[in-house]
Parts: structure tokens; sequence; C-alpha cells
């Protein structure tokens, strides 16, 4: 069985194919610059090599059209056919309070992708795009929508409720919701592979830490905390948002600078956070390199990075009441040693000591980092959220 992943942003297709019935992946590659100049697919070579193939891609039709010759084209592709193709999984970010699983594609959950578009107007649009061409490309194939926040859904009330006036809530959905739930998901149903530990009875703590960033707090199987809000904005500080700030400076700033709401949105999304503190790049290896070369204000944002992480862990240990496991994941999780070392340096009073050698050479791959007497483990794994796209697509369209 063939399905193919999508994950559909506002100018950008990234996509994998896979082969189910070993899991294999068959072709992945990513579209960029969807409706401006000089748009362009990268494709990953079977030799592990990269092309690029520049396009005009005024739409997310034509993307997709691009995906799918490429995946056809007889020196490179993976397929004869699109009818090899079984099923389409896409990435939602937003479901809302609506969906707590994945589902197959019908109208209704079209229609409702849609109507949540003001909870995440960029990425939902982004998605639909997608899901939209795919339907006019390949009308007979079946589609499923795998949501972002929906393992997330196990949140208690009060710990996904604002302190507002609760009809907001009733009225505009005004909730923290939680992202990067596809990669919580896999990595911390992973940990417990790793460590022969029953995922329905242990406290783990998991930490997505990339560009964009954030940490859940799961026991029992289900999630009962989580770093980001209503959007991706709140919580940890990341490579351009600003995460947890006080609403008030919000307000103080937008009448400083004159910004309106959407103006000052992007600029605490898009301007803040490592490139905000530092001047220099959202790119935490450009940053450690010049914390390295003296630069003060990498080393303060570096220090700031370090800590918030540091202190949701210890929040979500609390919220637990104690904790088994922490995880790293994604682009810095995976591999800047240094953030890894100073989220949990001065932990060791809650049993997590970390074994700084073993740490130091640890790039992408998976890996206990704590010491053996280390009463918490500590465990990197690389995370893959396409694979929980592939995989509920796979139990979906079987029943």
């Amino acid at each position: 069985m063939k399905i193919l992943v999508l994950n559909s942003g506002s100018s950008s297709i990234k996509y994998k194919l896979y082969d189910m019935d070993n899991e294999s992946v068959l072709a992945q590659g990513g579209v960029e610059r969807i409706g401006l100049d000089k748009a362009f697919i990268k494709v990953k070579l079977p030799n592990g090599e990269k092309k690029q193939i520049m396009a005009d891609l005024p739409t997310h039709k034509e993307g997709v059209s691009l995906v799918f010759n490429c995946l056809l084209d007889p020196e490179f592709g993976a397929i004869k056919s699109l009818d090899d193709i079984e099923a389409v999984g896409h990435r939602i970010v937003q479901g809302g309070d609506k969906y707590d699983k994945s589902v197959i594609l019908t109208k209704q959950v079209e229609k409702d992708i849609e109507e949540l578009c003001d909870l995440a107007p960029v990425h939902n649009a982004g998605h639909l795009k997608g899901i939209r061409a795919v339907n006019e490309l390949m009308p007979n194939t079946p589609q499923v929508c795998v949501f972002d926040n929906a393992f997330h859904s196990t949140m208690p009330d009060y710990a996904y409720l604002y302190a507002i006036p609760y009809d907001l809530y009733e009225n505009y959905h005004v909730r923290r919701y939680g992202f990067h739930g596809t990669s919580h998901r896999y990595v911390s149903h992973r940990v417990c592979e790793m460590l022969g530990l029953d995922f329905n009875k242990a406290k783990i703590i998991t930490c997505h830490i990339g560009n964009g960033a954030s940490v859940a707090a799961i026991t029992n199987g289900k999630v009962v905390d989580t770093s980001m809000g209503l959007t991706p904005l709140e919580g940890l500080m990341m490579g351009t948002r600003c995460g947890d700030i006080d609403p008030s400076a919000v307000t103080y700033l937008m009448d400083k600078l004159g910004k309106k709401p959407q103006e000052m949105c992007d600029y605490l999304n898009k301007k803040s956070g490592v490139i905000g503190i530092t001047g220099i790049s959202s790119d935490m290896r450009d940053i450690e390199n010049a914390a390295k070369e003296g630069n003060k204000r990498a080393q303060l944002a570096l220090k700031m990075y370090d800590y918030r992480i540091k202190k949701y862990i210890g929040a979500y240990a609390a919220a637990l009441g104690g904790v088994d496991v922490v995880v790293f994941t994604a682009g810095v999780g995976e591999n800047q040693t240094g953030t890894r070392a100073q989220a949990c340096k001065g932990l060791e009073f809650m049993g997590i000591k970390i074994d700084e050698a073993k740490n130091a050479t640890i790039h992408g791959e998976e890996a206990i980092i704590s010491t053996p007497d280390s009463k918490v483990k500590v465990v990197v794994v690389p995370t893959d959220e396409e694979i929980v796209i592939a995989r509920d697509t796979k139990e979906l369209i079987k029943k």
C-alpha cells in the first residue's frame, strides 16, 4: 500500500511517499514559493542527492501537479501511475475542539477546516489549498486529515481554559489547543518502546525544540498540559516567536509603535524570539556560533532560550506529580547538545542527571543521554510526524 503524505503551507508543499508494507520512504521533497516568482521543487533522489527544478506555480494545483510529475518521472520517480497511490494524508494544524482524532476527508470536514481558519488563518488556508488540489487532480483517491492539536485534546478544562470571561470560550472557542501534536505523539510512544515502558502508565515530558518549539506533559497515555495555546505563539521562546508575554506589554507596544492588531501579531510571530533578541538569525546554529565568538546578545538569547525550556520541564514535573522520562526532539532538540545540557542543568534535585560526555556526541539519533543512576531517563528521539500521518491514513482507509 502506497500512501502520500502532504503538508501544504501558504506557499509550500512538503511531501513523502510511503510503501506502508514496510513503512519505507519511496520519495520525498518539497515545493517552495507557490504564487511567487522563482518557484521550484526540491526532490531527494534515491542516491541521497537533491535535485531542484524551477517551475511556474501560480497556485497549489500546479504545485501538487508538479509533485505528481516528479513521482512519475521515469528517471527518478517512484511510481508508474497515480493509481498506485491508495490514499493521501494531510497535516492539518488546527482542528479546534471539533476533532480529537484523525478522520477521512468529507465535505463536512472540509467545511469545518475552513470555518477554523479564523484560529489558524495562514496554516488552515494552506491545507485547504492542498486538499482541493488533490481533489481536482485525483478525485477518486481517499484523503485523510490528521490534526496537529488532536493529541492534546485530552487536556482537562482547568488546563486549557484562559482566565477570561467564560462566554468567550463558549462563543468564540478561545482556549489553549496546543500544536506539534503528531510529533509529541510519535516520540512519546517511541520512547516507551525504547525503554520498555507502558505508555499508559508512564509520566513523560516531551520537548519538541525546533524553530517552533513546545513542551507537553503526558501521563497515563494522555496529554495533561502543553506550552502552546490558542495559536503557536504561546509558550517557549522560539526562532521568530516571542513565546509567553504579558498582554499589557503587547497593547503598550501597539500604542508606542502605532501598530494595528494584525501588524502586532506579525511582529510577535515573525520578528521576535531569537532573531528579535540577537538581530542575527532565527537559526540556533548561527546563534551558538555567534555566542562562541563573544557576541553578548547571542549569549543572552541562548540563556533565555534554554532557561524557558528548563522552567517548563520543572513546571510539568509538578503537574505530573513526578516524571519518568524527558524526551528531546526536533531540529534543536535532536542536535544542539548545549541546549539539552543547559535545559537539564540544575534539575538534579528532581532526579535528572545528564551524562555530559554522552550528550556531546549525540546528533540526530536515538540515545539515552542521562547517567545510569539518573532516576529520570533523558532521551533523544528523532521525530517522524509524517509516519504518524501515514499510519493514521492507512488505518482509516482500511476500515
